[in-house]
């Protein structure tokens, strides 16, 4: 009985396992063969990648939130290396199948190959020296490589063959030389054209089967939602040159990144990019695609500007006003004048700059002739051919004679330095014999102390205490305030330079010893810019104190929940001086200069009208501080206009700088600019008799 027991459990253990090893056999038979073509397919198709999740960039805003520079979403259509084809010829299709898709919709993708698209293959007539010898280096050619043998190369090396046409052959050949300039790789997808159309983004995915690799991704635009405010200064983003790039991929950038090109675009970059994050993309046998994100991105932080956006329009219509008014002969300077003597047709161009006398940000920063920057990056040339020259910022870079606004420093460093006291006198009977040489002043004014030399500009005093002076006090003092220094603002800005035997040799002029008394009354050589004129008024108004002038305010988060820096006033230069015997004098000759400033303005009927009263600083509330100054306009017979000044004269909020070239009557400009920044009404009332007062509503 015991044997029988025994045989029936092997027999049954025995069954168990031919019955396993059947089922076993059925599942891999299942496996193998009724459901091979399905786990191939899965094993073939299913591929996963990490990818790049790109930061949004920061954006733009003023001083009071409003957004100058703002995002928008784009569709970029990208190669994705992971899931692109690995046979050439197959990449070869869907190149050309992308770019018949794209071009039939009227769009045109990246090829800034330095080749002609057609048969015979030439270098473009205005392509770089270094863009020429890139390509023959990228595909390693001999030197002397022409057009023919670098697209035939592509060809060759692509195995572009003859089913395509010459035309489509040179498509795909110079988008495969924009492949490697942007190291196609595991590591980085090519973006094959950014910001299509949505209905073209709805083709493409619609045949992303057809497409392998293709892939329409999100992006960000820059939208530059007032392109005409403060454009020198906001500055625009563009793509990254291929001569840039070897610098810029240690940082982490992409070839088809984009990188601010000029103004606070360039100087906050660092601020403004973002960081990059990473997700993991998976696609599946069936076409299911899955996204995890592994590294979050982070995006760029917002830059608070100085500017005020609403009073940059103002002052940049101020300026354009002005400009227009002396073109089309609104202002005259007297009822008997000549008609040459009003011709201002050449007066195309000037600047206006605005600082907070306190901390020495600027609040405004015009210049003319202006520019769109949507319509820069639209149409490039259209800018930079129009007249005037709009690109050149003339706030920051433009260098002028300052003229007559020069005698505040020989004044105020005269008095420094002990050589003349406030009521010291010198007399100018309106020649003036030195070293044998006769200068003249613009009018006789008899025996005058320094207060009265600012309110009358009188030359011939400032010629004698000059002489006392000398060069080197002078341009101890021109620094002091600025003028020749690097203002260090955020955007470029020019130096400029001082009337001295050094700036002589550099201009290969012989220097003179009357060349001291030109200086003195800011001719001679010298090119200081308007934001330096700006900078050298709001050190008077603050007693010698000069502030840095800087244009960011703070930086925030994104979102502008967090305020992450904010800009602390810098005073960069104090000249130690007693502010009632060396200032005051100074400041109230600035302010019977303001005062003695009423508009002579005249209709072209020689009759007084309510036009002229819009420039009478008489009707401002409280008083103000100028100093004018008509430079002669480099070696041209031609003149400029200046005038820098403060307001309110006893206790300054804002200095001004304001430059007309080949102009007149600058200093009509600072009524309206005070009326801009306060918000001023201005009304014009007849008062009887011919007579017109102005009468200003403060709200």
């Amino acid at each position: 009985m015991k044997k029988v027991f025994e045989v029936l459990r092997i027999v049954f253990v025995i069954s168990i396992v031919v019955i396993s090893a059947a089922l076993a056999g059925i599942k891999l038979m299942k496996i193998q063969i009724v459901d091979g073509d399905k786990y191939l397919l899965m094993s073939k198709k299913s591929t996963t990648a990490e990818k790049t999740v790109f930061a949004v960039r920061g954006e733009i805003v003023d001083s009071k939130g409003v957004p100058l520079v703002q995002n928008k979403v784009s569709y970029d259509v990208v190669l994705e290396y992971s899931f692109f084809p690995k046979d050439y010829e197959e990449q070869n299709r869907v190149i050309i199948e992308l770019a018949r898709l794209l071009r039939n919709d009227g769009l045109m993708w990246i090829d800034d190959t330095p080749i002609s698209r057609t048969k015979p293959y030439e270098y473009l007539p205005d392509a770089k020296k270094s863009d020429i010898g890139r390509i023959i280096s990228k595909l390693r050619l001999n030197s002397y490589a022409t057009a023919e043998n670098c697209i035939d190369w592509l060809i060759k090396s692509f195995k572009i063959n003859d089913e395509y046409t010459d035309e489509e052959k040179r498509i795909i050949a110079g988008i495969r030389y924009q492949m490697i300039l942007a190291d196609f790789s595991a590591k980085t997808d090519y973006v094959f054209i950014k910001n299509v159309p949505i209905s073209t983004a709805s083709k493409i995915h619609e045949r992303s089967r057809e497409l392998t690799g293709v892939a329409v991704t999100e992006g960000a635009v820059r939208v530059y939602s007032s392109g005409n405010v403060f454009p020198h200064g906001i500055g625009y983003v563009g793509p990254i040159y291929a001569e840039e790039y070897s610098a810029l991929k240690d940082k982490g950038y992409l070839i088809s990144d984009t990188i601010g090109k000029s103004g606070i675009e360039k100087a906050m970059e660092s601020v403004l990019r973002g960081k990059n994050g990473k997700k993991k993309v998976t696609v599946a046998y069936d076409g299911a695609v899955s996204e995890s994100i592994t590294v979050p991105e982070t995006p760029g932080n917002t830059v608070m500007l100085t500017i005020d956006s609403e009073l940059q329009t103002k002052v940049q219509t101020i300026l354009e006003n002005h400009i227009s008014y002396l073109r089309d002969g609104i202002l005259t300077k007297q009822d008997n004048v000549t008609k040459e003597e009003l011709d201002f047709s050449d007066c195309k161009s000037g600047a206006i700059v605005v600082m907070n006398v306190k901390t020495g940000a600027v609040l405004a920063m015009a210049t003319a002739p202006n520019y769109d920057i949507n319509q820069m990056l639209d149409d490039y040339s259209s800018v930079v051919e129009a007249d005037g020259s709009p690109l050149y910022n003339r706030a920051t870079d433009g260098k002028y004679r300052p003229g007559s606004v020069m005698k505040t420093v020989t004044a105020i460093a005269a008095l420094s330095e002990g050589i003349i006291q406030p009521e010291d006198t010198y007399s100018c009977s309106r020649h003036y014999n030195f070293l044998d040489i006769i200068v003249n002043c613009t009018g006789s004014h008899g025996n005058i102390n320094v207060t009265t030399a600012i309110q009358k500009s009188c030359n011939i005093f400032f010629y004698q205490v000059v002489q006392k002076l000398g060069l080197d006090k002078l341009i101890e003092y021109e620094r002091a305030f600025g003028l020749g220094e690097d203002m260090e603002l955020e955007i470029s800005t020019s130096k400029g330079y001082l009337a001295s035997p050094e700036t002589f040799r550099t201009l290969g002029l012989d220097w003179t010893v009357g060349q001291v008394l030109q200086a003195a009354i800011g001719q001679s050589e010298v090119g200081v810019t308007p934001l330096q004129m700006c900078v050298l008024a709001s050190t008077i108004a603050n007693n010698g104190t000069r502030y840095k002038p800087y244009l960011v305010d703070s930086v925030w988060d994104y979102n502008m929940t967090e305020q992450l820096s904010k800009t602390k006033p810098t005073i960069v230069e104090s000249i130690d001086a007693d502010p009632e015997r060396v200032f005051k004098p100074v400041i109230d000759g600035m302010i019977l200069a303001a005062e003695s400033s009423t508009a002579q303005v005249y209709s072209a009927s020689n009759e007084k009208s309510a036009f002229e009263a819009q420039f009478s600083m008489a009707a401002l509330p409280k008083k103000a501080a100028i100093k004018t100054g008509t430079p002669q306009a480099g070696n041209k017979a031609t003149q400029n206009s200046t005038v820098v000044g403060f307001y309110p004269a006893d206790d300054p909020e804002i200095a001004f700088a304001v430059v007309i070239e080949n102009g007149e009557y600058a200093k009509y400009t600072v009524r309206k600019i005070i009326e801009a920044y306060y918000g001023y009404e201005t009304e014009v009332v007849d008062i009887g008799g011919g007579k017109m007062k102005s009468v200003v509503k403060i709200d």
